[in-house]
């Protein structure tokens, strides 16, 4: 307890690998964890949002850090609140509903378990395989025990590929029909077997050493900026352009941005308050007993942060590049820096705006190139890759971009045969249909506090006195005052976006303050309401909800205790309050995503696919901003 560390400046600075083992020996020494607890992970608590807007330099805060584990010996997740400030445990609450997230002491305990259990090994060598030591083991949530579990059982799936060489693509050689459900706390292993699919014999490989030979067409395509970047750092501040952030890594949510400002004339003017992944659901669409239980949480559930890779320049990231550590809590106790987890930099993005006068050549066209600012993250989650782009624009607009690669489920067909919902990709390897849902959590700030969200229809008119030739169309805005009425979805054939004002502050034109949120369009959660993935992803329901600002509100499902949480939790039970959402202090929650049909172009390898939204400003100036974006130093025609 005399450990000394600095203490941090601000109340959003991310945890330091001495704050994290001060937080542990303190929870330690108060004596209620046993000898069998693990870490799930341990981040700064959220400071209350008026707090740090209110925070200035020198100011005194406590520090508190929230540790997150679970305790075999008491068979219950664990959630602590410890004060470094006064060196002590605030809070201790032992979780009723839910499990803290799956962690690496949990994977290696379900490896001693299901490769000791003498059934799963009979029925592993009824395939043909007798040395275990080959087996590759996943884990896989399941969202709740099987009938024959303790009801509160720390419960897993294990699903088995064959894996003869460490550098093989296991997931080319799934063992078919063999899932292995595991207590972790009880150690009791319960083997569901629906019999024999061989295991084929091609590798389906895809790493580089693995190739027989590399396209020779390339030419080397370097991106130099001699002068170093245009942004600055200083912590977790960024500032570029007339951009201005903070930025944090939270094991649950990934890449966190904190009050998000445009200087607009030398006013700052916030927009967001706080930006984030709140959490994603990935549900199968196949009726097969190997798939028909998948409705992973990849943040929730196995902490989407913990998962962030180490970039690498010239793989991940191109240019003049700033990286993040991001430092997390092993189970152990122990903190593990991960370097380079957070990559920023900036990058040419073609045309910003052009101007030719067709009837005057002898002036010279006007043009400007595009730059953008690039926040990203990569992360791993099993089998799959997520990497979550930023993008800040000089025209004012945000953007947010999901990139999906990797490798897909897949499952063996006996009959060579695919199905509706499980295409083939390969000869005799299906893969299921599947969704990859993810909500935003966009608390906005935009010139002030108290905003508003009107939903923005372009809508066709009836022919008419006012509409002669039938040509006439308009948009139709229609104010969201409540909770309720604020569960909205796409409809992109009414070219649908839901806008963001301040109806306290008005423009040059009178009109008040506003962003865009610009959809994709994506469908909600397609599983019926009678699935377990519709009960415990309530907050795939809806492509949009709007909630006011609740300290506790930080999760749109159960944040850190989705793990095997019934679904009573998040989004759906806030908005059943059916709170006034007119200019107040509001939350944006957007769902949006890929809807998955696996093709033989996805094997064995996924291409990046690509999903997101775009903020925009309407109305938030009087003018392009992107005006005083200087010319190019030159411009050649050869």
């Amino acid at each position: 307890m005399n450990s000394v560390i600095n203490n941090p400046t601000h109340p959003l600075d991310p945890c330091t690998a001495e704050e994290l083992t001060l937080a542990v020996s303190i929870l330690r020494d108060a004596n209620e964890l046993s000898e069998q607890a693990a870490f799930a992970c341990g981040f700064p608590a959220e400071p209350p949002k008026d707090l740090v807007l209110q925070f200035e330099a020198g100011m005194d805060f406590d520090r508190l850090i929230r540790l997150i584990g679970h305790d075999r010996a008491r068979k219950q997740s664990f959630d602590a609140h410890v004060s470094l400030t006064n060196r002590q445990l605030v809070e201790l609450n032992w979780i009723e509903d839910g499990q803290a997230p799956v962690s690496a002491a949990d994977y290696l305990r379900m490896l001693e378990l299901v490769k000791a259990d003498a059934e799963w090994v009979a029925a592993v060598s009824k395939r043909g395989i007798e040395d275990v030591s080959k087996v590759h083991l996943e884990p896989w949530v399941c969202g709740q025990p099987l009938p024959d579990m303790h009801p509160q059982a720390r419960a897993i799936r294990a699903i088995a590929f064959l894996s003869e060489r460490p550098q093989d693509n296991y997931y080319a050689k799934p063992i078919e029909g063999l899932i292995a459900h595991v207590d972790l706390d009880e150690g009791v292993v319960i083997v569901e077997d629906h019999g024999v699919v061989p295991i084929p014999q091609d590798g389906s490989e895809y790493a580089a050493a693995a190739m027989d030979g590399f396209r020779k067409d390339l030419k080397p395509l370097e991106i130099t900026q001699p002068e170093g970047p245009s942004f600055t750092v200083e912590g977790q501040v960024i500032r570029w352009q007339k951009w201005r952030m903070r930025i944090a890594v939270n094991p649950v949510e990934g890449l966190v941005l904190y009050d998000v400002r445009y200087n607009d004339n030398g006013r700052e003017r916030p927009i967001l308050y706080r930006a984030s992944l709140s959490d994603m659901v990935v549900p199968y669409g196949d009726s097969s007993p190997m798939h028909n239980w998948k409705h992973a949480f990849d943040a929730g559930e196995t902490l989407m942060g913990h998962g962030g890779n180490s970039l690498r320049l010239g793989c991940d990231c191109l240019g003049e590049i700033h990286y993040f550590d991001n430092t997390i809590l092993r189970p152990d106790g122990k903190p593990l820096l991960v370097e380079n987890a957070v990559c920023l930099h900036e990058e040419d993005f073609g045309i910003l705006w052009k101007h030719t006068n067709a009837f005057n050549p002898k002036l010279p066209p006007e043009v400007r190139r595009k730059r953008r600012l690039v926040v990203s993250m990569i992360h791993t989650v099993g089998n799959y890759e997520y990497g979550f782009f930023w993008y800040f624009y000089q025209d004012g607009t945000i953007q947010l971009e999901v990139k999906l690669t990797g490798i897909v489920g897949v499952s063996l067909v006996a009959d060579g045969q695919g199905t509706e919902s499980a295409p083939l990709v390969a000869p005799g390897i299906a893969s299921p249909v599947h969704q990859h849902l993810f909500c935003f959590r966009l608390d906005f700030n935009l010139d002030g506090q108290d905003n508003s969200v009107c939903e923005v229809d372009v809508e066709p008119q009836p022919i008419g006195p006012r509409n002669p030739n039938d040509n006439y169309f308009k948009t139709v805005s229609r104010l969201l005052r409540s909770e309720q009425e604020a569960q909205r979805d796409n409809a992109p054939e009414r070219s649908r976006v839901w806008k963001v004002i301040n109806p306290n502050v008005t423009n040059s034109m009178g009109n008040p303050v506003g962003y865009k949120l610009l959809a994709q369009a994506s469908p909600p959660l397609l599983s019926g309401k009678g699935s377990l993935h519709y009960q415990r992803a309530g907050f795939a329901r809806h492509n949009l909800w709007v909630t006011p600002y609740a300290d506790e509100e930080l999760y749109a499902d159960a944040g850190p205790f989705t793990n095997l949480h019934s679904g009573n939790a998040g989004l759906p039970v806030y908005t059943e309050q059916d709170r006034n959402t007119e200019n107040a202090d509001l939350v944006v929650w957007h769902t949006f995503g890929v809807t998955h049909v696996p093709r033989p172009e996805d094997w064995p390898i996924m291409p990046v696919e690509y999903a997101g939204f775009m903020l925009m400003p309407v109305g938030f100036f009087d003018a392009n901003p992107a005006l005083d974006v200087p010319p190019a130093s030159h411009c050649d025609s050869m």
